[in-house]
């Protein structure tokens, strides 16, 4: 059964305001929404029954029993894939449509509110940007962390794997604390941690970041909207798509265990695990980043993005 399409519209505005409390409340929100990922597994007795599925969604603890290997897990979702024979510079071997995955509740592209007022972060002058670290407009904050060089190759899969080039995409995520600017607590003003890039001629946007915290109950990830080009990337209405990316269990441990400013990360990520996060639960194979580096000079990460245009 194929992933189902397009993330579900925003909610209302009086249901939403619910929703922009400080983090915490974040992981609720994210399982009201993920039923767009999470229903068919339920029909297949993917999760079990209803009960079942309430024991899987609270059992955090113990770290990841599977490996951090993208090849060790498979999604659990029909993708298209589709292999190229060309021989030209423009197209990968090999690719497979990415799953559609929940924005979460602090995209910042204008599908809802933080702290009374549209939140639209794609309107802001200056969001194009390949570092993401600082605030753009009247915010001045700074996110610090392990640096991460980010590249993301966007390539069609209805088009022998050829890369996409003049597309957009938006990439946020929390910081080192687990906080997401314009939403948590204490970072409201902030805008740090989101931009846009355009893809070159490679079909790449890179971006200079930080590694992302680990908040109660995700995995460590990065959230990513992809949009035909950089002109109607201003509001969630023109996406393409939505989904997220993850990262090597023994990156995210060595960040975390040499990194003051990651300190309530440890607790966080020995209490989850991919098999128990409730997006990465069903596979992450095609959403996994291939990274370099150490975490006393930094990374650089890597990641084909398979989309159908």
């Amino acid at each position: 059964m194929p992933k189902p399409s397009p993330s579900a519209p925003a909610l209302p505005h009086a249901q939403q305001a619910s929703l922009d409390a400080p983090h915490p409340g974040g992981l609720l929100h994210d399982l009201e929404v993920m039923h767009t990922r999470r229903q068919a597994l339920r029909w297949l007795g993917g999760v079990g029954s209803w009960a079942s599925a309430g024991v899987l969604l609270s059992a955090c603890g113990g770290g990841d029993t599977g490996s951090a290997d993208p090849a060790s897990t498979s999604s659990s979702s029909t993708t298209t894939t589709t292999s190229s024979s060309s021989a030209s510079g423009n197209s990968t071997s090999s690719c497979s449509v990415v799953p559609e995955e929940t924005q979460g509740p602090y995209p910042g592209d204008g599908s809802n509110t933080a702290n009374g007022s549209l939140a639209n972060a794609l309107a802001l002058s200056g969001i194009v940007r390949s570092d993401i670290r600082n605030s753009v407009g009247s915010a001045s904050g700074t996110a610090s962390g392990v640096p991460v060089k980010l590249v993301i190759q966007l390539v069609n899969v209805n088009n022998g794997c050829a890369v996409l080039d003049g597309y957009a995409i938006y990439l946020w995520h929390c910081d080192a604390q687990g906080r997401y600017s314009m939403y948590s607590s204490g970072v409201t003003s902030e805008n740090y941690l989101r931009g846009v890039q355009p893809t070159d001629s490679s079909g790449q946007a890179t971006f200079q970041t930080i590694f992302p915290g680990c908040y109660s109950g995700r995995m460590p990830h990065m959230h990513f909207e992809v949009y035909r080009s950089t002109n109607t990337a201003t509001s969630f209405s023109n996406k393409l798509k939505t989904s997220q990316l993850a990262f090597p269990n023994e990156v995210s441990a060595a960040v975390y265990n040499s990194d003051s400013r990651y300190s309530a990360s440890i607790s966080n990520f020995a209490k989850i695990s991919f098999a128990s996060d409730n997006i990465f639960s069903d596979g992450y194979s095609l959403e996994m980043t291939s990274m370099s580096g150490d975490a006393t000079n930094g990374y650089t990460a890597t990641i084909t993005i398979g989309i159908s245009v």
